[in-house]
This record gives structure tokens, sequence and C-alpha cells, in this order.
């Protein structure tokens, strides 16, 4: 990893300041979360949902590999007295600056009743590119049946 260092000059009553300002290389990482939406919400509301936190990240310039609606499933245990939700699933890379604020909207809209975000390593990453490549096929598979 290469970091550039950059010298600005600043003179103040014959006393010379030298500040070096660190610029940071790029450092986009993958990311994958999983959020859990409320049941009570209508198709429309979910996705109404769904595109705000797309948007939010695409405005502090993450770019979305994959979104997946798992749709209504049962809980494991009742959360706020629900025992299902709706589950969806975002992947995505993004500077690691941009998962508080998205922690941090998930935290504050009410409808989302949990979520989990987590910085995939080489292998989950890769893993994800297959399962995401195979998914592409299967769906081309069924649109070339329902075609004959």
């Amino acid at each position: 990893m290469h970091l550039e260092f950059t010298a600005g000059l600043y003179f103040i009553t014959d006393c010379l300041f030298v500040t070096y300002f660190l610029t940071k290389p790029n450092c986009m990482k993958q990311y994958e979360t999983v959020f859990i939406l409320t049941p009570v919400l209508s198709d429309a509301q979910m996705k109404e949902t769904v595109d705000k936190f797309k948007n939010l990240l695409l405005a502090e310039g993450a770019e979305i590999l994959n979104d997946e609606n798992w749709g209504l499933r049962k809980l494991a245990y009742p959360i706020q007295k629900k025992s299902t939700g709706f589950y969806q699933l975002l992947e995505f890379t993004a500077e690691p600056e941009v998962i508080a604020k998205l922690e941090l909207n998930y935290r504050r809209d009410e409808r989302v009743i949990r979520y989990l975000t987590f910085c995939m390593d080489k292998y989950a990453a890769e893993y994800a590119a297959k399962r995401r490549s195979l998914k592409s096929t299967k769906k081309e598979l069924e649109k070339e049946k329902k075609e004959n």
C-alpha cells in the first residue's frame, strides 16, 4: 500500500510551520448487510424502505453489487412481539465511513427491526461472486424454458 504525503508551508511572523497532510488511498471494501423489516408493511412500503437505503449508499459513493429480497420469513425468536419479518440482503463496496451512516439510519428507521453489516474478506467475496454468477445462470435457464 502506497501512501502519499504532501507538505503545506505556512509562514507566520518569521516562524516556519510545516504541516503534513495524509491523503488516504482508495480503501473501498466489500460489505454485506442483511436487514429485517417489520411484517406489517405493504409491498410498496417495503420497496420504498429498501430504495431509501440503496439511495443512501449510492449518495455516499458506494457501488451496489447485489440486491436480494428474501421475502417474508419466520424469525427464530420474537422481536418486538413479531414472529415474522421481510428479509433483505445488499452487497456493496464502500468506504468504511459509510457504514456508520448506514447503521445510524437503520437505528433511526422504525421499520427496521434488526440488521447486520459485516466486511467480507477475500474468500467471502469470492464465494459471493460465485453465488451471484450461479444465480444469474439459473435465471437465464428459466427464461429459456419459458420461451420454449
